[in-house]
């Protein structure tokens, strides 16, 4: 099984990267799913074929759906929403209103992402190829089961115990639905649960990967650096770099003539922003896609497109995995432990890290992490940290309230 997630600024043609992508991979025997989470749909309109919210066969092969986010909000949040509805009546809020105040924010990724997990582990597929939105609405995305999962399993129990400790009280004064019901809580106990096993998925580097898409604009470039480094935080690994709409280098005769300067500096520009693209994605695989004279809408013309990406029939396998390190590892060095997490393309002064309890918090510029400490780890104190070829170190040493000086050796060995 392989999942592909596709991603990149609004408008730089990640979903025809995407629908091309799961063609190929179809026209070499793949049964391959594509699934559009992003909340345009624009899939349907790439393959020039309906496609509902159930998965629909579109070609030989392939397979296509749109996240009905709605049909599983209410089929997963109903036991949540209907103790909001009855707090919200008992306030006076007119039932429509009530309606709207339950959706609650966000919970449409919540559910895109457990609609990736439910069909790429579902067994129908060899490949899944997932449209995602922009790229700051992915990035939220990916750090969504982490981040809700640790409030869920660090925040959450205090709040059920005070609910049970509260409840007799609160029946014996008549405010009884002010504390939620068992059935409220076992639903986002479930959630928690399921947001566990999704990021176990995105985050299997054997199993999933990211595919950024740009054009090669300055802030295009950017935003995609930016995008790289954040992925890298969550863990998440990129294994190719897609440049859409690129001008031939060379021009034909019919350009010959002062007549298209205008294209000759685009040109130029483009093709220093693809060494720069070159660069700063150093030991991922870029790929280019030309600048077509149309539209590429339908088969026909997303399959020239597959052609640029891996070649004509039969062509690369377009899900070939790609070995990577972990972006994260914990090594001993003598008396310490070294927790050392490759952060590509930050810069000192954007990386910053602190620990509370048994948690490490770590920012890069507007993101942030949340990683809970592995438990030889948590029995260790802060000796420093540093920052330094796209590299945060943080050094550990044993606590002595938690590990006596004579048995750290052993129990070092034994982790």
């Amino acid at each position: 099984m392989r999942v592909l997630l596709f991603t990149g600024k609004g408008g730089v043609g990640k979903t025809t990267t995407a629908c091309a992508t799961a063609l190929r991979l179809a026209e070499r025997g793949c049964k391959t799913l594509l699934l559009s989470a992003d909340g345009a749909h624009s899939v349907a309109d790439a393959l020039a074929v309906p496609v509902g919210g159930e998965p629909g066969e579109v070609a030989e092969s392939l397979w296509a759906v749109q996240v009905d986010t709605q049909r599983r909000f209410e089929a997963a949040w109903r036991d949540i929403q209907d103790y909001l509805l009855r707090l919200l009546s008992r306030s006076g809020v007119d039932p429509v209103t009530a309606a709207e105040l339950t959706v609650l924010p966000g919970i449409d990724e919540v559910l895109a992402l457990l609609a990736v997990r439910d069909l790429a582990t579902s067994g129908r597929w060899d490949a899944v190829v997932v449209d995602c939105a922009p790229t700051a609405e992915t990035l939220r995305l990916l750090a969504l089961p982490e981040a809700l999962g640790w409030y869920l399993a660090k925040v959450f129990p205090a709040h059920r115990r005070l609910a049970r400790t509260v409840r007799p009280f609160a029946s014996l004064l008549g405010r009884g639905e002010a504390v939620p019901p068992d059935g409220a809580f076992a639903a986002l106990l479930r959630l928690a649960d399921e947001l566990d096993s999704v990021r176990q998925l995105l985050a299997d580097r054997s199993t999933t990967s990211v595919r950024l898409v740009l054009t090669p604009e300055a802030i295009v470039t950017a935003e995609a650096r930016r995008t790289f480094t954040a992925l890298s935080l969550y863990g998440y690994q990129v294994d190719m770099v897609v440049a859409n709409r690129v001008f031939p280098a060379e021009l034909g005769p019919a350009d010959s003539g002062g007549s298209d300067d205008w294209r000759r500096g685009w040109v130029r520009a483009q093709q220093r922003q693809l060494l720069e693209v070159g660069e700063s994605f150093d030991g991922i695989e870029v790929r280019q896609v030309s600048y077509g004279a149309v539209e590429p809408v339908g088969a026909l013309a997303l399959g020239a497109v597959a052609d640029q990406l891996y070649g004509p029939l039969p062509g690369a396998d377009p899900a070939q995995r790609v070995p990577a390190p972990e972006p994260m590892r914990v090594e001993r060095e003598g008396e310490e432990f070294v927790l050392r997490l490759h952060l590509p393309l930050a810069t000192r002064g954007e990386v910053a890290a602190a620990r509370a309890g048994d948690d490490l918090v770590v920012t890069v510029g507007p993101y942030r992490r949340v990683i809970t400490l592995p438990g030889v780890l948590r029995r260790c104190q802060v000796n420093s940290g540093h920052f330094a070829e796209h590299e945060l170190q943080v050094r550990f040493r044993p606590d002595p309230s938690l590990w006596p000086a004579e048995l750290w050796p052993a129990a070092a060995e034994g982790g």
